[in-house]
């Protein structure tokens, strides 16, 4: 973790990715937006979310319907916009939006979660 020019607390971080998205997919689904968000409270706000890390998953590419990755390295910070990261628990929790050949989009997520805290101090 770290404090950046702004004065705002920014945490780099890794997690494992292993989820079976084949589902969620049906003949009425082009594409699944995935993505993972971090969600945290802090004094100032009492909830706060976070996009971490996303990607698409397209009906055409079934092969990239299981997604089994070890430490992936986020592809945007979890960014304060204060300082009130440190010490805080944060969950993790994969969500996606399907985007249908026709109709209407919704959102779906997993019923699993993973904690952390963060440290105390920077580094």
């Amino acid at each position: 973790m770290s404090q950046s020019h702004g004065g705002t607390d920014r945490a780099l971080l890794s997690f494992d990715l292993h989820v079976d998205l084949r589902p969620a997919f049906h003949w009425n689904i082009k594409q699944l937006f995935v993505f993972v968000v971090a969600t945290y409270k802090t004094d100032t706000n009492p909830l706060n979310q976070v996009v971490l890390w996303d990607k698409i998953v397209e009906a055409i590419h079934p092969e990239d319907m299981v997604i089994k990755e070890d430490n992936v390295i986020v592809k945007y910070a979890l960014v304060d916009q204060g300082a009130e990261l440190r010490g805080r628990e944060v969950e993790l929790r994969l969500m996606w939006d399907h985007m249908p050949l026709t109709g209407g989009l919704f959102m779906e997520q997993s019923t699993n979660s993973s904690k952390f805290t963060l440290p105390t101090e920077y580094k």
